[in-house]
């Protein structure tokens, strides 16, 4: 998604609600499906070095995992989060279409937040590929 296909109506509305909900603890923004990705946003401090390839190959991996966690006694597969030395990874699944987001440390509490306002987006975009264009 390097060239851009993103809708960028939806990726205003991932910034600003990720803005709103996060605050200065926002790092990045990426959106992704099974096929492309695209970071829609990179905090001014922040250097783009991270290997987005690598990330976007392993939170491919949350499409399949929505399936193994059916029927849970845990319930809903609503998201994950992974803990770094300086900052949390989130990813949200909703349809054919993902996003992830980093932040610096934070409270869990905020996560909650963060997990609500994604899948409300992405339920926006419907079961197809409304959010990113093929």
């Amino acid at each position: 998604m390097d060239d851009g296909i993103i809708d960028p109506d939806f990726s205003e509305e991932l910034i600003r609600t990720c803005r709103t909900t996060l605050g200065d603890e926002l790092r990045s923004i990426a959106i992704f499906t099974e096929d492309t990705y695209e970071q829609v946003y990179l905090r001014d401090d922040l250097k783009r070095t991270a290997d987005l390839v690598g990330f976007a190959e392993e939170e491919r991996l949350g499409f399949q995992n929505q399936k193994a966690y059916r029927n849970s006694q845990l319930g809903e597969y609503r998201a994950t989060i992974r803990m770094f030395e300086r900052g949390y990874l989130t990813r949200v699944i909703q349809g054919p279409v993902g996003v992830w987001v980093t932040t610096d440390q934070m409270s869990i509490d905020r996560f909650e937040e963060l997990v609500t306002a994604l899948k409300a987006i992405l339920a926006d975009t419907g079961d197809t590929d409304e959010g990113a264009e093929a």
